[in-house]
């Protein structure tokens, strides 16, 4: 074999190495934006990465799909956590709700001692 033939060869091993790691570098793709996020399942989406190797990349799109439908801030709901805590189903606040609430369970029990009253035996 000439020089050539070697260089030639040489060209098909760098070729097949580059596409080799190029694949499990876009693979890797999905869990490095789930561990820059704090995604809670980027363990999963880490497993599901290489698993989608050897399915020919079928679930690798719903892999990236899952990896940015979570924020760090607002969670799946798309709203900010702090919005949801404040704000229930309604639009009402829910922490002046839970206050009404205790006021009247306390006027409940005064009424229920009230109404007991003192009993002797």
């Amino acid at each position: 074999m000439d020089f050539l033939s070697y260089f030639a060869l040489a060209i098909l091993f760098f070729v097949v190495l580059v596409l080799s790691y190029g694949m499990i570098a876009i693979h890797d793709i999905p869990y490095h934006m789930a561990l820059k996020r704090n995604h809670p399942h980027a363990d999963a989406i880490h497993a599901g990465g290489w698993i989608s190797l050897f399915t020919l990349h079928a679930i690798w799109p719903f892999l990236w799909i899952w990896a940015t439908a979570y924020h760090p801030e607002h969670g799946y709901a798309g709203t900010p956590r702090g919005k949801t805590d404040e704000a229930g189903p309604e639009g009402s606040n829910a922490t002046s709700r839970v206050a009404a609430l205790e006021k009247k369970i306390a006027a409940l029990e005064a009424n229920a001692f009230k109404s007991s009253g003192p009993q002797s035996k």
